[in-house]
């Protein structure tokens, strides 16, 4: 469907243009929401934030986020003191409603369908304060063909469009800012309207597009990384039966002008690339290497348990005790959804060892967190599951510590980020995931 030649739905929702847009409403302040509406105060629009979490809604009054993205609290002490940002548990009447609420993946019958409670909720909530001609934007990741459906829920004469939120963690500002956005209007005006409110602070360009291509370019650009990660974890369960380190055959490999291949894992964590690829499984039977991906993906913490029970019991270590480093999603940041963290820590647990946790960003997790020096005491042996800068800076005192307080000085190193001939010089035994050379049990399916 081409946008340009669509035309409007309605012609009568109400005459309004970019300049009239002076109030605008973000349902959800969560990592993209937060950011979003505080961007959006700062460049000049009267904006209400709107969270249903009290406790949430406190602290970003009190400038003490749980969100830990840099530059963040700045803007958002910023966006309250200019006296444009206000934050409250309900909507109100606004010019514009963008909704930036969770959208998880829920199984049903061995099914994963997306859960758009979140977002009918949302939805629900501002129903009663829409008017003709206002706009409602939606940037939160919803499976192909739902805005539309969206739009007619609604059965208002308002504008309508889809703008994908397409950040980093850790990075959230200045992507924010510097990357391209797609809009997909309901019609021409609806895009027009979107764009001249992204207009106020994105530098990169801005696409104009239909609501369901827009969708599918937020899925595809997450079930492309997830397809090639699931390709070289692949290649990594492969190595290890073959006695082959898959660092240095994908390192040569890409060698070759038009190969890239990425690094292997523990697992795909996150908001997006461990969620976005199902939406696509979800609306077509056709998705079968997207499917076949997700499912190599989700077996890999699966895979890594097994690495270390198996070599455990080569070892005959009674009652052991393992200190996982990191169980943040990705480096350097404190997210841990859908991290691999702790399905492995789980399976560890199930099998009858003593889990430690470290991990020098994350605050909150499932499990107690401890620091470095208990983490590590009496311990049998240390799993590298983040690729967190600070595990990679480790000095060589810091490594002597670390061995003097172990039993058994053991390292598996999953991210191959660690100092090997280091901590071998040390006396530390290192395996890698993905290099068979290291491994004397191979049984890991």
């Amino acid at each position: 469907m081409n946008l340009e030649d669509k035309g409007n739905i309605n012609d009568d929702k109400g005459d309004i243009d970019g300049k009239n847009i002076k109030k605008i409403c973000v349902i959800g302040l969560g990592y993209i929401g937060l950011p979003t509406a505080s961007m959006l105060a700062n460049h000049g629009y009267e904006v209400v934030g709107v969270d249903i979490d009290s406790k949430r809604l406190e602290s970003i009054k009190n400038g003490k986020l749980k969100i830990n993205e840099p530059g963040l609290m700045t803007l958002v002490k910023g966006a309250i003191n200019s006296g444009n940002l206000k934050v409250k548990r309900e909507p109100e009447e606004a010019d514009a409603y963008i909704i930036c609420v969770p959208t998880p993946v829920i199984w049903k019958e061995n099914t994963p369908k997306c859960d758009l409670s979140y977002i009918y909720s949302a939805i629900d909530s501002i129903k009663p304060y829409l008017h003709n001609g206002n706009l409602v934007i939606i940037e939160s990741t919803i499976p192909p063909k739902t805005t539309e459906k969206i739009f007619k829920y609604l059965n208002k004469k308002i504008y309508m469009a889809y703008c994908p939120e397409r950040v980093l963690p850790g990075n959230i500002l200045k992507e924010l800012v510097e990357n391209d956005r797609i809009i997909g209007g309901i019609d021409k005006k609806s895009a027009k309207l979107s764009k001249e409110i992204y207009s106020s602070f994105v530098d990169g360009n801005i696409y104009l597009t239909d609501p369901t291509t827009a969708e599918m370019v937020k899925l595809m650009e997450n079930t492309y990384r997830d397809v090639n990660i699931a390709l070289a974890n692949e290649f990594a369960k492969i190595c290890n039966d073959l006695d082959v380190n898959v660092y240095e055959a994908i390192n040569l490999a890409n060698k070759h002008p038009r190969v890239n291949i990425l690094n292997p894992g523990p697992g795909v964590g996150g908001h997006c690339i461990s969620v976005d690829p199902w939406f696509i499984v979800e609306v077509s039977n056709n998705a079968e290497l997207i499917r076949a991906a997700r499912d190599l993906n989700d077996s890999m913490p699966k895979y890594v348990c097994n690495l270390i029970i198996n070599e455990f019991k080569r070892m005959n270590i009674p009652d052991p005790k393992i200190s996982i480093f990191g169980v943040a999603y990705k480096g350097n940041v404190e997210d841990t959804r859908e991290s691999p963290g702790k399905k492995i820590i789980e399976c560890l647990m199930s099998n009858g060892f003593n889990v430690s946790i470290y991990d020098p960003y994350v605050k909150t997790f499932d499990y107690p967190l401890e620091d470095l020096e208990d983490c590590v005491n009496n311990s049998d042996g240390i799993l590298v599951l983040t690729d967190h800068e600070k595990f990679k800076r480790f000095k060589k005192r810091d490594i002597l510590n670390i061995y003097n307080s172990m039993r058994n000085k053991i390292v598996v190193d999953t991210k191959n980020i660690l100092n090997h001939n280091l901590w071998k010089k040390i006396g530390f035994e290192v395996k890698l995931l993905g290099d068979g050379t290291s491994w004397r049990g191979k049984s890991n399916k």
